[in-house]
């Protein structure tokens, strides 16, 4: 019997599929037509040009440490839910019970489950590693701010080249951020392969055409794109 049914392969590859495809996808569309992403690249690089003209750079370092804040709530969780991941493979034959019991579940083997599973867990790892580096970047965003000019200093070149390297800067720890918090959402579509590959592919679908409409039709993108 093959480790995995050829329904399985495609449909593991169209998981992966849609993700890498995703991805490029809208890496190529924000340059032509600006989703919500590119909306806040803008006020990011606002945001250092106002920090040049303050003396006083508190709401700076405030928001900086916010950001922060939230960057590592996130990798603790992707550590909670590597844990998780792997504490599935302590109760396989109970689960694989429960879900040969659901409508549309389908038989599986231990082995299956197990290795179903710890893509799971990687999905997760991966997401701890693009959170984590982004809580790095975002300390060296703060220590940037740190070493701003000061505002008599504003109109010169190279306080305005440094705003704009913090900007970047800042600009780079977000994408990575979109990164981890992408892979928490196809981890959700993932999910479907452990009762049927069909189920994957319907999810990987519905979670992509979700994210898709979060950047470039939802609520949050016309009200920045009106005013």
């Amino acid at each position: 019997m093959p480790l995995l049914s050829t329904l399985d392969l495609v449909a593991l590859a169209w998981f992966f599929g849609a993700w890498v495809i995703y991805s490029l996808t809208l890496s190529f569309t924000e340059q032509r037509r600006r989703g919500l992403n590119s909306e806040m690249h803008l006020y990011r690089d606002s945001w250092m040009l106002q920090m040049l003209g303050r003396e006083m750079r508190m709401v700076d370092a405030q928001i900086v440490a916010a950001l922060q804040n939230g960057t590592a709530f996130f990798a603790s969780t992707s550590l909670i839910a590597i844990g998780g991941a792997l504490t599935l493979l302590r109760s396989t034959q109970e689960l694989l019970q429960v879900i040969a019991a659901l409508p549309f579940g389908v038989q599986m083997t231990p082995v299956q489950w197990e290795l179903k599973t710890m893509g799971l867990a990687i999905i997760f790892v991966y997401a701890f590693f693009k959170f984590a580096w982004s809580y790095r970047l975002y300390n060296y965003v703060a220590i940037l701010v740190g070493a701003t000019p000061p505002a008599k200093d504003k109109e010169l070149p190279e306080a305005k080249a440094h705003a704009a390297r913090v900007g970047g800067l800042c600009e780079v720890a977000g994408r990575h951020f979109n990164r981890g918090q992408r892979a928490f959402f196809f981890a959700l579509g993932y999910l479907g392969w452990f009762i049927s590959p069909w189920l994957l592919m319907t999810t990987t679908v519905i979670v992509a055409i979700v994210l898709w409409r979060r950047q470039f039709a939802s609520d949050s993108r016309r009200s920045l794109v009106e005013s």
